[in-house]
């Protein structure tokens, strides 16, 4: 009788705990577009955070530098050295961060100079 009587108590707690609530949805459509290349069209992802998934490659990471940041895109550049070559890309993201609407968009001089300002985020 001891065990029933201790299941009970334990089913009324559990049932009387506030639910948790879910995190807020992120899930993002990240493209690159390079204008001067014969290509038409660009690359896009999705990234997923909470758990990190979709497309992207490195979708942990991107979700913790995303995190780290506040949800911005672009930040000060990391200080690595990137060449001169004039080879621009621009950098687009909309989608939902933790259940907030965003757009993003950015052009860069060339890769290097975007994956300096942007990290992880749109390294696909």
């Amino acid at each position: 009788m001891p065990n029933l009587v201790t299941g009970v108590i334990a089913g009324a707690v559990i049932a009387l705990m506030p639910a948790v609530p879910p995190e807020p949805e992120t899930s993002l459509t990240l493209t690159l577009t390079h204008p001067d290349r014969a290509t038409t069209g660009g690359r896009s992802v999705t990234l997923r955070c909470e758990p990190p998934g979709g497309g992207h490659p490195e979708a942990a990471r991107a979700c913790s530098e995303l995190s780290e940041s506040g949800g911005t895109f672009a930040h000060a550049p990391d200080g690595r050295m990137c060449t001169a070559v004039h080879s621009p890309v621009i950098a687009q993201a909309k989608g939902r961060w933790r259940g907030k609407p965003v757009r993003f968009r950015a052009e860069y001089g060339n890769d290097c100079a975007m994956r300096s300002r942007t990290g992880t985020v749109f390294a696909f």
